[in-house]
């Protein structure tokens, strides 16, 4: 069974940072591509940035120069450097992978159960 996890959100004042987490666990052979998405109060959930396996990165267009994704592949992570937070990142923020499972002969996507982050004005 795979499993991400997220870790990092919290509360933190406009201007500030924050870096999320999230690890991969369980029988996985490979992972293709990584992202995070996030979903504030009655809005549908979106994109925020995503990597492939090959470290190609793409962001939405709110939070280019000031967010970051990367990934270990050694420890089946990735990270969100978040910079110069403002009140409308305010969301909860879920991890999301394509992982190719032992014995599987496709990939997956798989969701983590959300962090939240607060920015307060």
């Amino acid at each position: 069974q795979v499993q991400l996890v997220e870790s990092g959100g919290g509360l933190v004042q406009a201007g500030g940072s924050l870096r999320l987490s999230c690890a991969a666990s369980g029988s996985i052979f490979n992972i293709n591509t990584m992202g995070w998405y996030r979903q504030a109060p009655g809005k549908q959930r979106d994109l925020v940035a995503r990597i492939t396996s090959g470290d190609s990165t793409n962001y939405e267009d709110s939070v280019k120069g000031r967010f970051t994704i990367s990934r270990d592949n050694a420890k089946n992570t990735v990270y969100l450097q978040m910079n110069s937070l403002k009140p409308e990142d305010t969301a909860v923020y879920y991890c999301n992978a394509d992982i190719n499972s032992y014995g599987s002969r496709r990939y997956l996507n798989y969701w983590g159960q959300g962090t939240q982050v607060t920015v307060s004005s």
